[in-house]
């Protein structure tokens, strides 16, 4: 397969090979507590109070199984470290007190988004633990409940379905993950958290990332979620005919799903190809006679990259595995710049935790690397090999590569079942990687520490009635209002698009200049200090309105929405009267002190230094005198 024309807005193509995608968006709620504690939510740069250490085991389920998942993260044998903060960890993330009642806000919440996407409610909620053994949770589960089923969105000529919205406890914050030792902050854990789960509904890579889109907005725009860097993670689900679902976690960000469904899509499709060439080369049940030997001695002090890692601190064993018959599938291309070979290797660094580049090292590709050809020669000439064998060699601790064996046996014995049920993460270069096998029903059971929580009708009511306009519909007005696409996209992100709704009740209203100061000209003043979402909305309507009707310069309204948000932000009332007057004295003094007037030249600093001086000298103003500043800051 040829990846450097790589094509990701082929729609024809991803439909014509079956595809389809699902979603999985988790969304951290803006409340101020954990969900199942009183800990307060939010992350902290400061140093850790403590550090405890934890091993993770796997335990039978209702049923008296085990998830494959849980047993697959106990092959890992990792070490997991926690680090503790006072202020923001209490003995219930760290699993030595049962759950506090839960978090009557975080249901609220959870409630209405459930409403916003058209769910049906359920009547009664149950706790329910879901297994967690990578170490993101010290309890080795997460305590999650459903809030909301068959719910939808429109897009496009169809329906979205929303099959369930949970409500559930967000993960610890990892901060490494080297070889058999992970360290994880705990400030993150227990923070409340929306999981949307729509069904198998968008048929081609564009569609999966736009309903991303339009889900992640419409829940921004409630005020309800936390907004910023780490607060969202989307996960998505992915097939093609004759494949399976793959997951591929935490993708980083929105604009990387139409990348990364597309290549997914296409891995299957390579897959699907090696499966029948397998069974044609195998059979449906192979029995492959494979080659082991150690080969320490032969690379002890040698000075090749192999050489170099066995000098290290910890006794490393290096070990040879023949791959009969096996050279063009090692080197077949699934990805950009991945083959199958690269599916061993993420396969053994999860697992066995050899996690050095390259971790596993083949003939076929020995042009990568450091090894001489005689060291090739003489292993391929010992074991008889032909022309299609390959052999590949794997450095590390004598156990973790007993490990790596074995999981290079069973995903080579996988290629018989094409695509494997997998969990995979955004490696954020357009490619994904291993990351665990994708969990079963097994992993879920009921929490028996938390009693069911009835959920009234006249509860279920009450918050419909905070609900806004939901997103579709504003976006299809704004479109008919003659917005830009680009204008409409912005303002689905803007917390000042309520704003807009009453300006464009006067036809005469220039509204995509309105759009452009809500969606422009505050975000430009945010990122220079001066915030104005927690001015009042009102006076921030009415000195827009004004600007607009009497066509303000940029410059005049920008002084005016300066000296708002400063005025807004200083709780303190005004000691001084602010009477005209008093103003025209004030003005005077400061062009004295200034020593300059408002001659072109000095204009800019003259009026930065008397925006200053009126900020400290009167914090709080109407909007009459933000008026009055703001033309004599004209400096006309």
């Amino acid at each position: 397969m040829d990846f450097s024309n790589l094509n990701i807005n082929d729609n024809a193509l991803y439909e014509s090979m079956g595809f389809i995608c699902g979603l999985e968006i988790h969304q951290q709620l803006a409340t101020q507590k954990k969900l199942f504690c009183h800990c307060p939510v939010g992350l902290t740069n400061r140093k850790y109070d403590a550090e405890i250490l934890r091993h993770m085991r796997p335990t039978l389920s209702e049923l008296g199984e085990y998830d494959g998942t849980a047993l697959m993260e106990f092959k890992t044998k990792k070490e997991v470290i926690y680090r503790l903060y006072r202020d923001r960890t209490c003995t219930y993330e760290m699993d030595d007190t049962p759950p506090f009642l839960v978090n009557q806000q975080a249901i609220d919440y959870a409630i209405r988004i459930a409403l916003l996407f058209n769910c049906r409610i359920v009547d009664e909620i149950h706790v329910i633990r879901k297994q967690y053994l990578d170490g993101s949770i010290p309890t080795g589960f997460q305590r999650t409940m459903i809030i909301g089923v068959d719910g939808w969105i429109p897009y496009k000529d169809r329906r979205i379905q929303i099959t369930q919205i949970n409500l559930e406890e967000e993960a610890c914050r990892e901060v490494s993950d080297i070889g058999h030792l992970i360290v994880f902050a705990t400030d993150r854990l227990s923070t409340p958290l929306v999981e949307i789960i729509t069904g198998s509904d968008m048929k081609n890579p564009a569609e999966a990332a736009e309903v991303c889109r339009l889900l992640g907005n419409s829940m921004k725009i409630t005020g309800l979620v936390r907004r910023g860097i780490g607060t969202v993670r989307q996960d998505v689900n992915v097939s093609v005919a004759g494949g399976t679902r793959v997951e591929i976690k935490g993708v980083f960000k929105v604009g990387n799903i139409k990348h990364l469904t597309a290549v997914e899509a296409l891995r299957q499709k390579g897959l699907l190809e090696l499966k029948n060439k397998f069974n044609d080369r195998f059979g449906s049940n192979p029995k492959i006679e494979y080659k082991e030997e150690n080969l320490t001695p032969q690379f002890s002090g040698s000075k090749d990259i192999i050489g170099r890692r066995l000098e290290s601190d910890r006794p490393l064993k290096v070990l040879g595995l023949s791959l009969p018959d096996l050279a063009d599938f090692v080197s077949h291309p699934l990805q950009p710049d991945w083959d199958f070979g690269s599916e061993l290797s993420g396969r053994v660094r999860v697992i066995a935790c050899i996690d050095s580049k390259p971790n596993l090292f083949f003939y076929s590709h020995r042009h990568r690397y450091d090894i001489p050809d005689t060291v090739w020669d003489n292993i391929r000439n010992k074991w008889q090999s032909r022309s299609n064998d390959d052999v590949v060699l794997i450095c590390g601790p004598s156990a973790d590569v007993t490990t790596a064996v074995n999981e290079i046996k069973i995903r080579i014995g996988e290629l018989a079942i094409g695509v494997v049920n997998e969990t995979r993460q955004d490696m954020k270069d357009g490619t994904t990687d291993f990351e665990r096998i994708l969990p079963g029903p097994d992993r879920m059971y009921p929490d028996t520490d938390h009693p069911p929580v009835k959920i009234t009708d006249s509860r279920v009511e009450n918050n419909r009635r905070y609900l806004s306009e939901p997103l579709w519909d504003r976006q299809k007005r704004w479109v008919a209002m003659g917005l830009s696409g680009e204008l409409v996209n912005a303002l689905s992100l803007s917390s000042y698009a309520d704003i807009l709704e009453p300006l464009a009740q006067d036809n005469k209203m220039p509204l995509k200049r309105a759009a452009y100061i809500l969606v422009g000209m505050l975000t430009d003043l945010r990122r220079s200090g001066y915030d104005l979402r927690k001015a009042d909305r009102e006076r921030l309507k009415r000195i827009i309105e004004s600007a607009l009707i009497e066509k303000w310069p940029h410059k005049r309204l920008k002084a005016a929405l300066i000296m708002l948000a400063h005025g807004d932000s200083n709780p303190q009332e005004t000691k001084e009267s602010f009477s005209p007057a008093a103003f025209d004295k004030f003005w005077e003094d400061a062009q004295n002190k200034f020593n300059s007037g408002t001659s072109n030249d000095k204009c800019g600093k003259f009026r930065r230094f008397i925006t200053g001086r009126l900020i400290e000298q009167f914090p709080h103003h109407s909007e009459e005198v933000l008026t009055r500043i703001a033309q004599r800051l004209d400096c006309k």
